[in-house]
């Protein structure tokens, strides 16, 4: 690795104060600087461990109390307008096609995992919130202007309505955790997350209108087009605006910057969300699946995996930063920051006496947070990063110390 094209090695801690450059352009430059190693501070027994900082990487229950109000007249809406039995089938078919969208979004999110209580807000936000925004609009439109052309609903309405719902709840997950929302990597993760729980409860009702008005052959059609041949598709059109909510925030971009990149996203997943239903709609739908969402399901998948390069190869550079300073070494960092790195660490941590594979994934998670916490003290949009830092580097050196114990 180099930095401004000289060997890392011919770089002091002390100089990266005075010439950092960085071939990323999600990284940027900055004059701060990883601590000294100090020695631990004498103390009787074991002390305990510092703990990371929850502002601002969590979500208030007040908020969680709202959705759950909502979620009761969802239910209503849902028992009255289909049914109990109608209801139960839509909501065992649509728990496969969320459970493969869920099991694609943890292999994006295993980098560099998002906080519980955020992935479960994200995930009921779609299915709660945004899914009752949509139908209220739909109420309110057919109140004022009659019943609208299905053409209309699928290609126009539906697209407009469904993201800007969506596309609100990720702005909300930046507002309330935007210290665990600073990247492109985690703005994709909050807008599949998002999206999977919106098209959760939308699946429910296709599939229990379905079994409504055509029995077990309407069903299976229904089941088939959306649970397998489309699983993603709402994954795809939301994630654009989470993209680039997250690039945004990469570069310290203040709420109102965040929100008008956003809206830049809202666009991008409009015009694919529309085109997607218009094919479906007004096209002859398999070859058009097959000759172009097909390549473009793809195009995502290898988008995603660039993604996830980059943030692997970031964090690198950020715990080669502190091997400068002498809190890791060279060899740890590869292992550390290196998905074959992290397979060797494992395999070793399983050979050591007990089995510490458990200890290896929490050195691993913590120095990836290291990681993660650097590049904010750098953009500086946090002002806790000083004390973030100073925790997992302690929590760190002492899950080493633990794997190294004989």
């Amino acid at each position: 690795m180099t930095f401004g094209g000289e060997p890392q090695s011919q770089y002091t801690p002390t100089q990266f104060n005075q010439r950092p450059a960085y071939a990323s352009a999600l990284a940027q430059p900055t004059t701060y600087s990883p601590p000294a190693p100090v020695a631990p501070a004498p103390a009787p027994g074991i002390p305990a461990l510092p703990v990371v900082v929850k502002h601002g990487r969590t979500v208030s229950l007040w908020l969680f109390g709202v959705l759950g109000l909502v979620l009761v007249a969802l239910i209503a809406y849902f028992i009255l307008a289909l049914g109990v039995v109608a209801s139960g089938v839509g909501l065992l078919l649509a728990l496969i096609p969320l459970t493969l969208v869920f099991l694609g979004i943890r292999f994006i999110d295993r980098w560099e995992p998002e906080p519980k209580r955020l992935v479960i807000f994200a995930i009921a936000w779609g299915a709660i919130a945004a899914v009752a925004l949509t139908l209220l609009v739909d109420i309110l439109l057919t109140l004022l202007v009659g019943k609208l052309s299905e053409g209309f609903s699928s290609v126009i309405q539906a697209p407009v309505v469904e993201e800007i719902a969506k596309g609100l709840g990720i702005f909300i997950i930046f507002v309330v955790g935007k210290r665990a929302f600073d990247g492109p990597v985690d703005g994709v993760v909050y807008g599949a997350l998002v999206a999977a729980g919106f098209a959760f409860t939308e699946n429910i009702q296709y599939f229990g209108l379905s079994l409504i008005e055509g029995g077990g052959s309407q069903l299976t059609a229904t089941f088939v087009m959306r649970g397998i041949l489309s699983p993603f598709a709402h994954a795809m059109f939301t994630v654009l605006i989470g993209f680039a909510m997250g690039l945004a925030a990469r570069r310290h971009a203040s709420k109102s910057a965040v929100l008008g990149a956003g809206l830049l996203g809202l666009l991008g997943a409009i015009l694919l969300h529309g085109f997607w239903n218009g094919s479906a709609m007004f096209a002859d739908f398999l070859p058009l699946y097959i000759t172009l969402q097909v390549p473009l399901f793809v195009g995502f998948i290898f988008a995603i995996v660039a993604l996830r390069k980059e943030e692997a190869r970031l964090t690198r550079e950020r715990l080669g930063e502190y091997a400068a300073a002498g809190w890791f070494t060279p060899e740890e960092v590869t292992m550390l920051a290196t998905p074959a790195g992290r397979k060797t660490g494992l395999n070793w941590a399983a050979s050591l006496r007990g089995d510490r594979r458990p200890l290896m994934k929490q050195f691993i998670k913590e120095a990836t947070a290291l990681a993660a916490v650097r590049q904010r003290a750098i953009t500086g949009r946090d002002p806790l990063a000083v004390d973030d830092e100073r925790a997992l580097l302690t929590r760190a050196r002492a899950t080493r110390a633990a794997l190294l114990a004989y």
